[in-house]
């Protein structure tokens, strides 16, 4: 087999360096034509096979995606082990975490979904929650408390919707008056048995390792899973029953940082934020904007997401 020669390589290196200075010289790098995006990691079908690639096509840029736990990707920000241009969260929660960090000021609700339970279409118990809505039939609560289901959510520690699980079952033991409901399905608040990363919960779901999961409606319809749906009084999503029945739970649990914290629900509305370290905060700006418009707001509708409710977030 004949090497390469010297003069070869030479010129292919000289041929690496004239592009790399077209490029530069062009104004326009690689880097700087691309939207980096960071969001609440149940948006990732959403984000990625819609939002993203729309705005990109539009503005004739790349788009990049990352998701994870909304509290998670917080932190991540907030001590600049990640850099992005947008964060979009799920709850007030994770933007007051960037609002102590000095890194959002204002956060612009984009949609809203509520809690449900997802099932996966092949699981035994499959024909029973289809029919857990219908007079006569096995109530959906009583389904999960079944010694032998497999059930799946993920960390109230790092994720929303870690917490809202909780909050959803200690509002149905009130809803259901079934003391002990929430412990009986869910055992300890932290059940290494049940948790799992919020991105890969829905395809553990999906591949059957669980018979049902925690899910927001949006994420679960994005994923074409079945699920059940709950009463307002206990799914998060209607700020009417915030005084007299959401805002009455709540539960204590050790932080990320060991310490002992005290949780309580907040609504079910995503919120999106350019970033004050953001890399292209112009082209972030008008993502944020794009987010609000209509075709946007089709495809969060095209994938279960409600219209956004309440009003912006700003720092105090």
């Amino acid at each position: 087999m004949q090497t390469p020669s010297r003069f070869t390589a030479k010129k292919s290196h000289l041929a690496s360096l004239l592009f790399l200075f077209s490029v530069g010289c062009s104004g326009q790098s690689a880097i700087a034509d691309t939207l980096t995006v960071t969001y609440a990691g149940s948006m990732g079908v959403v984000m990625d096979n819609g939002l993203g690639p729309d705005f990109a096509k539009k503005n004739h840029i790349d788009y990049q995606g990352q998701g994870q736990g909304a509290y998670g990707m917080a932190r991540l920000l907030a001590a600049k082990k990640v850099v992005a241009d947008v964060f979009v969260s799920i709850t007030p929660g994770p933007i007051d975490v960037l609002k102590q960090a000095g890194l959002v000021d204002h956060a612009q609700p984009v949609a809203s979904t509520r809690m449900v339970i997802a099932y996966n279409p092949h699981s035994r118990f499959a024909q029973q929650f289809a029919r857990s809505g219908d007079d006569g039939q096995t109530p959906w609560w009583k389904i999960l408390s079944e010694t032998d289901l497999r059930f799946g959510r993920t960390d109230p520690t790092s994720d929303p919707q870690g917490q809202n699980i909780i909050f959803t079952l200690k509002l149905a033991e009130r809803y259901y008056q079934q003391p002990g409901l929430a412990k009986t399905i869910m055992g300890e608040l932290i059940n290494p048995q049940q948790i799992a990363a919020e991105g890969g919960l829905l395809a553990r779901l999906e591949a059957g390792q669980v018979d049902a999961a925690s899910g927001y409606e949006s994420a679960t319809r994005s994923a074409k899973l079945p699920y059940v749906v709950l009463p307002d009084h206990i799914n998060l999503s209607n700020p009417d029953y915030s005084k007299q029945w959401y805002d009455k739970v709540n539960f204590t649990l050790a932080d990320h940082t060991g310490q002992l914290k005290t949780y309580h629900p907040q609504p079910l509305v995503f919120y999106a934020a350019v970033l004050k370290n953001a890399p292209h905060p112009q082209l972030a700006q008008q993502f944020i904007h794009y987010l609000t418009s209509a075709p946007a707001q089709q495809i969060f509708k095209d994938n279960g997401y409600d219209q956004p409710k309440g009003k912006a977030l700003y720092a105090q």
